[in-house]
């Protein structure tokens, strides 16, 4: 439980950073880091020009601009120095890439923590020769569509955001250059797609994730992660329906919004809209990383057999009665076995 509460923490962390970076964004935006460098470059070019320099509002150009909300409507190219880009870039390399970076390495080692000291769930039951159907071959095609593409994003992304500093210093200009440039443009192109995935994913999958009264008996047990006691669940349990709610759908939405701001930079947006929308991705994607970490923990070690279920869509007819427990009461009474069930008392 403990290291459930550091993980708990650093999310708030990251979350408090984030609102702080909006607010440091905010118009007036009065704690704009300075860029005088620069303004200074700007003044000195155009200090022996005969012609109206960026200052003078006869040039129709705007020297410095602390922030952007689109005031300047289409003439946003008339803006030579975007002061709040500044602001964006010190925030976005620094405490939000920290605290990002600081989650993404914590929280493997935290649950290789908890696999060693409490150990993966258990099942007492031997195998029961038969197995019963969980997901259909379309199902798993969406689930691993959409995993495979959400790894693809992770990956470039992580790259894009810590490249510089981790790939650069070894790899060489020359090397980076290429991999940088080819992670964006798959960043870019897969974007949608995983939008697309996420949708239909939704669509197939949300019938089954609707809360239910007997789940909160899961929350309360947490799900028997810890005691090992096998709390009773229907075709998803508690643990599986959070991540739906939370991670694709919640975490969804908001990587595709931002991410389309991000995307498709020609329909209006400003650059004070873009930097929130970094913001906001940025902390997004690092919380759907971290979950995902814990759904790829208890789908694969952390839960034996539960692996087996998106592979090849079956599952040990006992693991089903231990694991999910209602459904298999569900499915045991209205789908005959392929094979034989050993003989045990039906609920009333």
């Amino acid at each position: 439980m403990r290291s459930l509460t550091s993980l708990w923490r650093s999310l708030m962390l990251l979350l408090a950073l984030m609102l702080a970076g909006h607010a440091l964004a905010e118009v007036p935006h009065r704690a704009a880091k300075p860029a005088y460098a620069e303004e200074q470059t700007i003044l000195q070019t155009e200090k022996d020009s005969p012609e109206s320099g960026v200052s003078s509002t006869a040039s129709g150009k705007v020297h410095v601009d602390r922030h952007y909300l689109g005031q300047y409507g289409s003439t946003e190219g008339t803006v030579i120095l975007q002061r709040g880009g500044n602001t964006w870039r010190l925030l976005r390399n620094g405490p939000i890439a920290m605290a990002a970076g600081l989650l993404l390495l914590v929280t493997p080692l935290l649950l290789l923590g908890f696999y060693l000291g409490v150990g993966p769930a258990r099942t007492t039951e031997q195998p029961a020769g038969h197995r019963l159907e969980r997901f259909n071959r379309w199902q798993r095609w969406v689930h691993w569509a959409t995993a495979y593409s959400f790894l693809a994003l992770a990956l470039t992304g992580l790259i894009i955001l810590f490249g510089k500093n981790v790939l650069l210093p070894w790899m060489g200009h020359g090397i980076f250059y290429w991999v940088a440039m080819i992670s964006k443009v798959i960043h870019n192109f897969v974007g949608p797609l995983f939008i697309l995935c996420s949708i239909i994913m939704f669509i197939t999958f949300v019938r089954n994730n609707i809360f239910r009264r007997w789940d909160w008996q899961w929350i309360k047990q947490g799900g028997g992660l810890v005691s090992h006691k096998h709390v009773p669940a229907g075709y998803f349990n508690a643990g599986e329906k959070l991540w739906f709610w939370g991670g694709v759908v919640l975490l969804g939405l908001v990587m595709s919004v931002t991410g389309l701001v991000l995307d498709f930079v020609n329909f209006g947006q400003t650059r004070y809209v873009q930097q929130l929308a970094n913001y906001l991705h940025l902390a997004g994607a690092t919380l759907y990383m971290v979950a995902a970490m814990g759904h790829i923990y208890i789908g694969t070690i952390g839960t034996p057999g539960a692996y087996q279920a998106m592979k090849d869509g079956t599952v040990d007819a006992n693991w089903a009665k231990a694991h999910h427990e209602l459904w298999y009461d569900e499915v045991t009474h209205t789908t005959p076995p392929t094979s034989p069930v050993p003989q045990r008392r039906r609920r009333e």
